[in-house]
């Protein structure tokens, strides 16, 4: 009898957990299209407030990494469910490690047609440590409204 040979199985249990952990990019592109779609039917004043409110369903929830984020075209920070003491400040030319403009970045990409994925390194709060994050970005009128992932 042959022995079971090891290395297959040592690779299928390292990389099983990989596997069934699901993208969190769907999550974050189906939550910036929730919030405009909040936006439109509501407004501004109240979806910047329910990104803002602790209990609202785009500010970041427990054992979630996932809200919502909004600026204006110029880089003032309208709204963000993780940093409320962001609003108000103008963020444009904040700069990533590597010299990446990110909220320019996150501008330029959501005022693409269908919007898109914005790549960045930001200090994750969690850890804080530098990370790689990316943010899916859609304009709609004079806001860009975004929700990232660490990669």
């Amino acid at each position: 009898m042959r022995p079971f040979p090891a290395f297959p199985l040592c690779a299928l249990i390292l990389t099983a957990p990989l596997a069934a952990q699901p993208s969190e990019r769907p999550k974050a592109e189906a939550m910036v299209k929730e919030g405009i779609a909040f936006l439109k039917a509501h407004g501004k004043e109240a979806f910047f407030s329910e990104v803002q409110k602790a209990t609202g369903r785009f500010h970041v929830k427990p054992g979630s990494t996932l809200y919502l984020f909004v600026y204006d075209l110029k880089g003032v920070v309208l709204a963000h469910g993780a940093r409320p003491n962001l609003v108000g400040m103008n963020r444009w030319n904040v700069k990533d490690p590597d010299g990446v403009y990110n909220v320019q970045e996150i501008i330029k990409t959501g005022q693409k047609k269908g919007g898109g994925w914005a790549d960045m390194k930001v200090e994750n709060p969690d850890t804080h440590k530098i990370e790689n994050k990316t943010s899916f970005c859609l304009a709609e009128g004079d806001v860009v409204v975004g929700c990232g992932i660490y990669k």
